[in-house]
């Protein structure tokens, strides 16, 4: 089975493109799905975020406030690297586990920091890059997550920059247009992928 890496920096439209792949029937593995997944309260991990940021990081129902988290580490680099090293091998791991389960021709493994992390994810054949002008990613960021400009240029900050991206790439979708466009993008990887996969 062939293994494509999809990544892109925030409001690139990576997730978007990931649903144009399931709808086409591919599966999707999701890292962030994942990190959710293993955040909730009965998980250990859950646990060890409450000991390190304590309880201004829960909602007044017990759950992680994910809002706030976010807020603390872009704000503290060493706290991001923190949950990174908590959270990446953990959902690799959960990663790696589901991909066993799947019998298909190919799958999308949507991996926001895989620019970040290609070291330690060693796992795919491809990778493909969702790229659009910085201009772009800031204003459907803020119409998405409800975020200042300063948060958003901390999250920018925070990812690598859109060269080290492209330069990993095998593929590149280039979503500064329509959607009719970005579908039809979709497709032609589709039908290119299920050929790779053939050979």
């Amino acid at each position: 089975m062939l293994r494509i890496g999809l990544t892109g920096g925030i409001g690139s439209g990576k997730s978007t493109v990931a649903n144009y792949f399931a709808e086409l029937g591919a599966p999707v593995i999701d890292a962030d799905q994942i990190a959710h997944e293993i955040t909730k309260p009965d998980q250990a991990a859950f646990k060890q975020i409450i000991n390190h940021f304590g309880n201004a990081v829960l909602t007044k129902g017990k759950f992680l406030n994910r809002t706030k988290l976010r807020e603390l580490i872009f704000e503290n680099p060493d706290d991001r690297q923190w949950l990174e090293n908590l959270l990446h091998p953990l959902i690799i791991a959960k990663m790696k586990t589901q991909l066993k389960k799947i019998k298909a021709p190919y799958c999308i493994l949507a991996i926001p920091l895989l620019a970040e992390a290609s070291q330690s994810v060693d796992f795919i054949d491809r990778i493909l890059v969702v790229d659009a002008p910085e201009t772009l990613q800031i204003q459907r960021t803020k119409s998405r997550d409800q975020l200042s400009d300063q948060q958003i240029q901390l999250i920018l900050q925070s990812q690598s920059p859109r060269e080290k991206r492209l330069a990993i790439a095998d593929d590149v979708i280039v979503n500064d247009q329509t959607i009719p466009i970005l579908r039809k993008a979709v497709f032609q990887l589709h039908c290119k992928y299920l050929q790779i996969a053939q050979t």
